[in-house]
Protein backbone atom coordinates (compact mmCIF):
# COMPACT_ATOMS: atom_id res chain seq x y z
CA UNK A 1 0.00 0.00 0.00
CA UNK A 2 1.66 3.22 -0.65
CA UNK A 3 2.29 5.56 1.76
CA UNK A 4 0.13 8.99 1.57
CA UNK A 5 2.04 11.66 0.62
CA UNK A 6 2.29 14.68 3.14
CA UNK A 7 2.37 18.08 2.34
CA UNK A 8 5.04 20.23 3.97
CA UNK A 9 4.28 22.14 6.59
CA UNK A 10 4.31 25.88 6.33
CA UNK A 11 6.14 27.43 9.51
CA UNK A 12 4.02 30.19 10.72
CA UNK A 13 5.36 33.69 10.18
CA UNK A 14 7.78 34.82 12.97
CA UNK A 15 7.08 38.65 14.37
CA UNK A 16 9.26 40.99 13.23
CA UNK A 17 11.48 42.05 16.00
CA UNK A 18 11.31 45.37 17.13
CA UNK A 19 15.37 45.54 15.33
CA UNK A 20 14.24 44.35 12.60
CA UNK A 21 11.21 47.20 12.26
CA UNK A 22 13.68 50.04 13.54
CA UNK A 23 15.86 48.95 11.22
CA UNK A 24 13.78 48.45 7.99
CA UNK A 25 11.90 51.63 9.16
CA UNK A 26 15.31 53.69 9.10
CA UNK A 27 15.70 52.16 5.34
CA UNK A 28 12.47 53.80 4.93
CA UNK A 29 10.01 50.85 4.61
CA UNK A 30 6.43 52.35 5.59
CA UNK A 31 5.35 49.09 6.30
CA UNK A 32 7.51 48.70 9.20
CA UNK A 33 7.20 52.03 10.68
CA UNK A 34 3.46 51.73 10.70
CA UNK A 35 4.02 48.54 12.60
CA UNK A 36 6.38 50.59 14.90
CA UNK A 37 3.30 53.33 15.62
CA UNK A 38 0.58 50.70 16.21
CA UNK A 39 2.88 49.29 18.87
CA UNK A 40 3.73 52.50 20.65
CA UNK A 41 0.17 54.46 20.00
CA UNK A 42 -1.87 53.91 23.21
CA UNK A 43 1.72 54.69 25.16
CA UNK A 44 2.23 57.88 22.94
CA UNK A 45 -1.31 58.74 22.63
CA UNK A 46 -2.12 58.84 26.50
CA UNK A 47 1.68 60.52 27.19
CA UNK A 48 0.97 63.99 25.26
CA UNK A 49 -2.82 63.60 26.72
CA UNK A 50 -1.40 64.19 29.88
CA UNK A 51 0.42 67.18 29.37
CA UNK A 52 -2.54 68.84 26.77
CA UNK A 53 -5.17 68.02 28.30
CA UNK A 54 -7.12 67.73 25.03
CA UNK A 55 -7.38 64.40 22.79
CA UNK A 56 -7.10 66.57 19.30
CA UNK A 57 -4.27 68.62 20.23
CA UNK A 58 -2.46 65.30 21.51
CA UNK A 59 -3.09 63.62 18.31
CA UNK A 60 -1.42 66.86 16.71
CA UNK A 61 1.55 66.31 19.12
CA UNK A 62 1.62 62.76 18.48
CA UNK A 63 1.74 62.94 14.57
CA UNK A 64 4.60 65.43 15.12
CA UNK A 65 6.59 63.54 17.13
CA UNK A 66 6.09 60.30 14.61
CA UNK A 67 7.33 62.40 12.27
CA UNK A 68 10.37 63.71 13.86
CA UNK A 69 10.98 59.98 15.04
CA UNK A 70 10.70 58.76 10.94
CA UNK A 71 13.48 61.55 10.33
CA UNK A 72 15.82 60.24 13.60
CA UNK A 73 15.14 56.42 13.50
CA UNK A 74 18.49 55.99 11.44
CA UNK A 75 20.34 57.75 14.61
CA UNK A 76 18.44 55.56 17.33
CA UNK A 77 20.70 53.63 19.33
CA UNK A 78 19.44 50.60 21.26
CA UNK A 79 21.20 51.29 24.43
CA UNK A 80 17.36 52.49 25.19
CA UNK A 81 14.02 50.71 24.72
CA UNK A 82 12.42 52.38 21.61
CA UNK A 83 8.98 52.84 23.58
CA UNK A 84 11.80 55.46 25.78
CA UNK A 85 13.01 57.16 23.04
CA UNK A 86 9.67 57.87 21.53
CA UNK A 87 8.31 58.71 24.84
CA UNK A 88 10.56 61.60 24.99
CA UNK A 89 10.02 62.60 21.63
CA UNK A 90 6.38 63.13 22.02
CA UNK A 91 6.75 64.75 25.60
CA UNK A 92 8.99 67.26 23.52
CA UNK A 93 6.68 67.65 20.96
CA UNK A 94 3.50 68.33 23.54
CA UNK A 95 5.53 70.48 25.16
CA UNK A 96 6.27 73.04 22.16
CA UNK A 97 2.84 72.75 21.55
CA UNK A 98 1.63 73.80 25.08
CA UNK A 99 4.09 76.60 25.15
CA UNK A 100 2.39 78.03 22.01
CA UNK A 101 -1.23 77.75 23.70
CA UNK A 102 0.22 79.63 26.77
CA UNK A 103 1.87 82.35 24.32
CA UNK A 104 -1.95 82.82 22.74
CA UNK A 105 -3.55 83.10 26.43
CA UNK A 106 -5.40 86.47 26.65
CA UNK A 107 -4.31 88.51 29.47
CA UNK A 108 -7.14 88.24 32.42
CA UNK A 109 -7.49 91.89 32.76
CA UNK A 110 -8.51 92.14 28.92
CA UNK A 111 -10.45 88.79 29.31
CA UNK A 112 -12.36 90.75 32.53
CA UNK A 113 -13.03 93.90 30.22
CA UNK A 114 -14.04 92.36 27.27
CA UNK A 115 -17.56 92.76 25.89
CA UNK A 116 -18.63 89.13 25.63
CA UNK A 117 -20.46 88.72 28.97
CA UNK A 118 -19.26 85.05 28.38
CA UNK A 119 -15.99 85.31 29.05
CA UNK A 120 -16.30 87.20 31.96
CA UNK A 121 -19.01 84.24 33.71
CA UNK A 122 -16.72 81.92 32.75
CA UNK A 123 -13.62 83.18 35.05
CA UNK A 124 -15.89 84.96 37.19
CA UNK A 125 -18.09 82.25 38.37
CA UNK A 126 -17.81 79.90 41.44
CA UNK A 127 -16.56 76.99 39.67
CA UNK A 128 -18.90 74.35 42.04
CA UNK A 129 -21.34 75.94 40.58
CA UNK A 130 -20.78 74.93 37.28
CA UNK A 131 -22.98 71.89 35.65
CA UNK A 132 -20.09 69.69 34.93
CA UNK A 133 -19.11 70.15 37.96
CA UNK A 134 -22.71 69.36 39.50
CA UNK A 135 -23.08 66.37 37.12
CA UNK A 136 -19.08 65.19 38.58
CA UNK A 137 -20.25 65.36 42.06
CA UNK A 138 -23.32 63.30 41.17
CA UNK A 139 -21.08 60.71 39.74
CA UNK A 140 -19.32 60.70 42.84
CA UNK A 141 -22.39 60.25 45.48
CA UNK A 142 -23.45 57.18 43.09
CA UNK A 143 -20.44 55.38 42.96
CA UNK A 144 -20.51 55.78 46.85
CA UNK A 145 -23.97 55.13 48.14
CA UNK A 146 -22.97 52.00 45.37
CA UNK A 147 -20.52 50.87 47.34
CA UNK A 148 -22.09 50.94 50.54
CA UNK A 149 -25.03 49.30 49.81
CA UNK A 150 -22.89 46.86 49.36
CA UNK A 151 -21.18 46.63 52.68
CA UNK A 152 -22.74 43.78 54.97
CA UNK A 153 -25.68 44.94 56.98
CA UNK A 154 -23.89 45.18 60.45
CA UNK A 155 -21.30 47.14 58.80
CA UNK A 156 -23.49 49.21 56.93
CA UNK A 157 -25.38 50.29 59.29
CA UNK A 158 -22.65 51.33 61.79
CA UNK A 159 -21.05 52.89 58.55
CA UNK A 160 -24.08 55.01 57.55
CA UNK A 161 -24.60 56.72 61.71
CA UNK A 162 -20.81 57.28 61.88
CA UNK A 163 -19.57 58.51 58.62
CA UNK A 164 -22.86 59.72 57.19
CA UNK A 165 -25.07 60.95 60.09
CA UNK A 166 -21.70 61.86 62.32
CA UNK A 167 -22.75 60.32 65.36
CA UNK A 168 -20.59 58.93 68.11
CA UNK A 169 -19.21 56.11 68.64
CA UNK A 170 -21.24 56.13 72.43
CA UNK A 171 -24.95 57.11 70.50
CA UNK A 172 -24.10 54.71 67.85
CA UNK A 173 -23.06 52.02 70.47
CA UNK A 174 -26.58 53.10 72.32
CA UNK A 175 -28.43 53.61 68.98
CA UNK A 176 -27.59 49.81 68.39
CA UNK A 177 -27.26 48.22 71.77
CA UNK A 178 -23.93 46.85 70.90
CA UNK A 179 -20.72 47.42 72.95
CA UNK A 180 -18.30 50.84 71.71
CA UNK A 181 -15.50 48.16 70.76
CA UNK A 182 -18.12 46.89 68.57
CA UNK A 183 -19.10 49.84 66.84
CA UNK A 184 -15.24 50.54 66.19
CA UNK A 185 -14.61 47.49 65.02
CA UNK A 186 -17.08 47.36 62.29
CA UNK A 187 -16.76 51.15 60.96
CA UNK A 188 -13.03 49.99 60.53
CA UNK A 189 -13.74 47.16 58.86
CA UNK A 190 -16.54 48.95 57.02
CA UNK A 191 -14.05 51.54 55.96
CA UNK A 192 -11.55 48.98 54.86
CA UNK A 193 -14.44 47.63 52.68
CA UNK A 194 -14.98 50.81 51.11
CA UNK A 195 -11.53 51.55 50.35
CA UNK A 196 -11.13 47.81 48.81
CA UNK A 197 -14.06 48.48 46.60
CA UNK A 198 -13.25 51.50 45.47
CA UNK A 199 -9.48 50.76 44.79
CA UNK A 200 -10.70 47.96 42.45
CA UNK A 201 -13.22 50.29 40.41
CA UNK A 202 -10.12 52.66 40.15
CA UNK A 203 -8.07 50.08 38.75
CA UNK A 204 -10.62 49.04 36.28
CA UNK A 205 -11.51 52.64 35.34
CA UNK A 206 -7.47 53.92 34.83
CA UNK A 207 -7.26 50.90 32.15
CA UNK A 208 -10.15 52.50 30.44
CA UNK A 209 -8.82 56.24 30.38
CA UNK A 210 -7.60 58.37 27.61
CA UNK A 211 -9.21 55.50 25.40
CA UNK A 212 -7.14 54.85 22.48
CA UNK A 213 -9.87 53.43 19.75
CA UNK A 214 -8.63 51.65 16.50
CA UNK A 215 -10.60 54.22 14.96
CA UNK A 216 -8.10 57.11 16.58
CA UNK A 217 -4.89 54.55 15.91
CA UNK A 218 -6.13 54.34 12.33
CA UNK A 219 -6.15 58.05 11.91
CA UNK A 220 -3.07 58.86 13.48
CA UNK A 221 -1.94 55.91 11.18
CA UNK A 222 -2.95 57.41 8.38
CA UNK A 223 -2.02 61.07 8.55
CA UNK A 224 1.82 60.52 9.77
CA UNK A 225 1.62 58.38 6.30
CA UNK A 226 0.35 60.76 4.32
CA UNK A 227 3.01 63.55 5.71
CA UNK A 228 5.77 60.93 5.47
CA UNK A 229 4.99 60.77 1.58
CA UNK A 230 4.38 64.17 1.29
CA UNK A 231 7.74 65.31 3.05
CA UNK A 232 6.39 67.50 5.50
CA UNK A 233 8.27 68.69 8.05
CA UNK A 234 6.28 69.76 11.41
CA UNK A 235 9.41 71.85 12.50
CA UNK A 236 9.31 74.32 9.34
CA UNK A 237 5.56 74.81 9.62
CA UNK A 238 4.95 72.03 7.04
CA UNK A 239 7.51 72.81 4.89
CA UNK A 240 8.78 70.01 2.23
CA UNK A 241 11.78 68.29 4.69
CA UNK A 242 15.34 67.18 2.38
CA UNK A 243 16.29 64.21 4.68
CA UNK A 244 15.17 60.99 4.51
CA UNK A 245 15.90 58.19 7.50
Amino acid sequence: MPHALHQPRVPAATPATEADLIARAAAGDEAAFEAIMRRNNRLLFRTARSILKSDSDAEDALQDAYLCAWRALGDFRSDARLSTWLVRIVVNAALRRLKRRHAQVIPLDAAMNAIDPDIQASLSDDPDSRPESSAMRAQMRKLMEDRIDLLPEDFRTVFMLRAVEEMSVQEVAQALDIPEATVRTRYFRARALLREGLASQIDVALNDAFSFDGARCDRIVAGVLDEVRKGSDPADGGKAADRRP
